[in-house]
This record gives C-alpha cells, structure tokens and sequence, in this order.
C-alpha cells in the first residue's frame, strides 16, 4: 500500500509542473478508453500493453505491471509520453525546480510528437526572438547519469539527427528523433 501513496504522490508533483491541462478531450476524447487509446500512441505496444495509464487529472485509468507509465497528454498540450520509473522520477525534479541525479539512464517516448518547446529553458512558456524552440515529431528522450558524457554532442535541435535539449540544466537529456517533425 505504501508504494501506491508514494507513486501517487509522486505524479501529483509531476502534474504541478506540467499543469497537465484541462486538455479539452470533447465528445469521444473524454472517455477513458479514449484516454488510454490516446496514451497508447506514445510508445511501442511492447511498452504499453502493460505500462500504467494515469489520466491528466491524476486518476490511474489502468494498472499496469511492467514499470512504465503512460499518459494521455504531456505538457500544456496533448501529446501522450510513456515514462520509465527514471523519467518519472525527472518529471517530479521539474516541477519542483530541484536538482536531479540519477544513477541509471531513463528512456521516454513521445512517439506522437510533443509541442514546441524551448531547447535551451524547461520553463520558458513564450518564444522570444533569439531562442530556440522546436516541436519535435516522434522521438525518444533519454537521461544519462553522467551529463559529462553528453559532451560533444549538439545541443542543435537542426542538425539532423540526435542532440541534447535543457543542457545545462539538472534535466539535460538526449533527443532522439525517430521520424517528421511537427508543423
């Protein structure tokens, strides 16, 4: 029972940073089957066909059993992402603006693309001229335990294959984009 308070306690802490939207889901979008549809898109079925599925609000709409959770939107937007227990564990750090370490590499998957967000600030909300925002297509993310070893690695999101977003940052991860971006 501990396990499910402290899991629970930590996705509510994911959603203050998120601010999960009040995701508009009309008509069929705002039914559970639709939401765990939606959150299936994020990653393989080898992923999903056991990840647990959270709603936006917080509410488990499936319990899964492989360590992996899903979710029918990301960010302010509505791009579903499946996190292993690392990620979740970098979501709560985000929202709460506190250091993050790890001592394993957390994969994500985004595989219905995310919105356009800013390569360089986990925080900034508005594009100004000078930065650089991308909204990338499908694509990984993925934490590494040592950030040194993201050295040599571009932080251009236009150089054509993987590079690393918020690098210096505690949050610093490699993208890795598996197919078109979004318009």
């Amino acid at each position: 029972m501990r396990t499910h308070v402290k899991f629970f306690l930590l996705f509510m802490m994911v959603l203050s940073f998120f601010a999960l939207p009040a995701v508009s889901f009309a008509g069929e979008h705002s039914s559970s089957e639709a939401k765990i549809a939606r959150a299936l898109e994020a990653a393989p079925s080898a992923i999903t066909d056991n990840a647990t599925i959270i709603d936006t609000d917080g509410t488990v709409l499936r319990k899964g059993t492989n360590g992996w959770t899903c979710l029918p939107a990301s960010s302010a937007g509505s791009h579903p992402m499946c996190n292993d227990e690392v990620w979740m564990s970098a979501m709560q750090a985000i929202g709460s603006k506190a250091d993050f370490k790890t001592d394993k590499v957390g994969i994500s998957y985004m595989l219905a693309g995310d919105d356009n967000v800013n390569n360089a600030d986990p925080y900034d909300t508005h594009p100004d001229p000078g930065e650089v925002w991308v909204q990338e297509g499908p694509h990984l993310m993925i934490i590494v335990p040592d950030v040194g070893a993201l050295k040599g690695l571009t932080d251009d999101p236009e150089s054509g294959g993987p590079y690393v977003m918020w690098k210096d940052t505690p949050y610093a991860h490699i993208m890795v984009p598996v197919g078109p971006r979004g318009k």
